[in-house]
């Protein structure tokens, strides 16, 4: 079971309904909330949001992992673009 929600143009809300869920619903003791390039601080948001307003005294930041990928773009060129993943868990 892949606890790992990826940040990308949804609302904001919607993440943040998803992380709960799967520690409310789901039972999970992970979520893992990973984004890459302009959705880092998106996912920051989301992952503080979750942890103090939602899920407060009851779920924290347990680790924060940050790295690049490389890819080729469309025209061929190869980009790097830097990801992070913030790993929150039950207290």
């Amino acid at each position: 079971m892949d606890n790992s929600i990826f940040v990308g143009t949804k609302p904001f809300m919607n993440y943040v309904t998803a992380v709960v869920m799967q520690f409310t619903t789901k039972n999970a003791d992970e979520v893992i909330v990973k984004a890459r390039g302009k959705f880092i601080s998106r996912a920051v948001d989301i992952a503080e949001v979750a942890t103090k307003r939602f899920l407060e005294g009851q779920v924290g930041v347990k680790g924060i992992a940050i790295n690049s990928e490389e890819f080729q773009n469309n025209e061929g060129r190869v980009v790097r673009v830097s990801t992070i993943e913030i790993t929150l868990g039950r207290l």
